[in-house]
């Protein structure tokens, strides 16, 4: 079996939440490493390089030609140290963007450097934490910051926010050309500060938005009974606490002797790997739930874990978009097991699992991708996406009668049954 990092995830893609705490937001994205081997496996090979310039080798066998490929990179660092207009310069910063250079090179979005500040809270709000800001999850990879979906109950979604909204100006400021990252940041603030957002939304003139950011505590779970017997649970994210609420939302439901259930996955942008793999095998009685497959086509099977709550009961499961990563291993699961349908539109695509690694000296930590997932029948989801069963679109005009033919279908297969 190929040698790999313990903890991993399978993350959203690269969706953020407009919040802050005492530093910033989080991620959704995946578990934070908590050893040591990792850090010492995936760096050893270039600190040595790093750490000693000019030197032609060192204690730990560092190769003679990976210090003549790191020249030009050292003859660079220090002609900006000796002869760059602004002196002194920040080498600490200068490191940093080294290592951002470096892993953008690779051309994947889900592999990035997280400096201190965002790698002290890049989970957690998959960890149940409370926090100031609009209430929003995001997309920071487009041409400009764009909502995903607006939390229940948040201040973005009293604003009127909507899924697709793009945030093309701040207090005024353009946003043209400005890093989701950085725009992101410019969101954040304490409670009671009002930001003024000015959105872009398809068909519509550009128009200015004001919000009052408030604290937020990030929903994981929302469950209740709906009409015709159907028993309804919708996931928001994929964190530390959503197996145990999910278990405990099963127990109260399945009490009430439920015809059928459905599981709501829009706008989920995915979380823990091992979550889904709860998730999961609270509906499916036993069997491989997804593959884990990596760089030299080796591939490691995931089981369902047995005693699931829900394993029999007739199921539907909502998916859109916004549904990625972990949303999609478990849709993929019950989809490609036959254990229920799918309801919507094509999922957003997102089949790579990342881990974290953090730096040496508290510089922040590394995102990698270090796989791909499949399905149970080997379908590849990453840029496709998941093709539901029953394709449904929600419309402006439905948006604004607030109904929701999605669910309003999924009650109905589950009625005839």
């Amino acid at each position: 079996m190929k040698s790999k990092p313990l903890i991993i995830f399978a993350s959203a893609f690269v969706a953020l939440i407009l919040l802050t705490g005492a530093c910033s937001a989080g991620f959704i994205a995946g578990q934070t490493y908590r050893g040591g081997s990792v850090n010492s496996v995936l760096l050893s090979p270039i600190l040595p390089v790093l750490q000693n310039p000019g030197q032609s080798g060192d204690a730990n066998g560092t190769p003679e030609d990976l210090n003549k490929l790191f020249e030009p990179f050292w003859q660079t660092w220090n002609l900006v140290k000796e002869e760059y207009v602004d002196q002194p310069v920040d080498e600490e910063l200068m490191m940093r963007g080294a290592i951002r250079g470096m892993l953008e090179s690779l051309g994947d979005q889900h592999t990035s450097y997280l400096d201190p500040q965002m790698f002290e809270t890049a989970n957690a709000h998959l960890q149940g934490e409370e926090y100031e800001g609009i209430g929003a999850w995001v997309d920071t990879t487009q041409d400009f910051l764009t909502v995903i979906s607006p939390m229940p109950g948040s201040p973005a979604e009293k604003a009127g926010l909507r899924t697709n909204d793009k945030i093309i100006a701040i207090d005024g400021e353009d946003m043209t050309g400005i890093d989701g990252e950085l725009v992101r940041q410019r969101v954040l603030g304490p409670k009671g500060t009002t930001v003024t957002l000015t959105i872009q939304r398809e068909n519509v003139e550009p128009f200015d938005v004001e919000v009052t950011r408030d604290s937020i505590v990030v929903p994981t779970i929302d469950s209740r009974m709906l009409d015709g017997n159907v028993a309804y649970i919708q996931l928001f994210t994929f964190g530390d606490t959503t197996s145990n609420d999910l278990r405990d939302a099963l127990k109260e439901l399945m009490a009430q002797k439920p015809d059928g259930l459905i599981l709501d996955l829009r706008y989920n942008g995915g979380g823990y790997l091992e979550t889904a793999i709860d998730v999961a095998s609270e509906f499916i009685g036993d069997g491989v739930v997804m593959y884990e497959e990596f760089g030299d086509g080796q591939r490691q099977a995931y089981e369902a874990r047995g005693g699931g709550l829900a394993t029999d009961i007739p199921m539907v499961v909502l998916i859109n978009e916004g549904s990625a990563s972990a949303s999609e291993i478990v849709a993929g699961a019950i989809q490609d097991r036959g254990r229920g349908v799918l309801v919507g539109v094509t999922s957003f695509g997102k089949g790579s699992v990342q881990t974290y690694v953090p730096l040496v000296n508290e510089q922040g930590a590394v995102r990698v991708t270090i796989a791909r997932w499949l399905t149970p029948n080997g379908r590849q989801i990453h840029e496709i996406g998941l093709d539901p069963d029953y394709v449904v679109e929600i419309t402006e005009e439905d948006i604004a009668n607030g109904v929701d033919p999605q669910l309003e279908k999924a009650v109905e297969l589950l009625v005839q049954e």
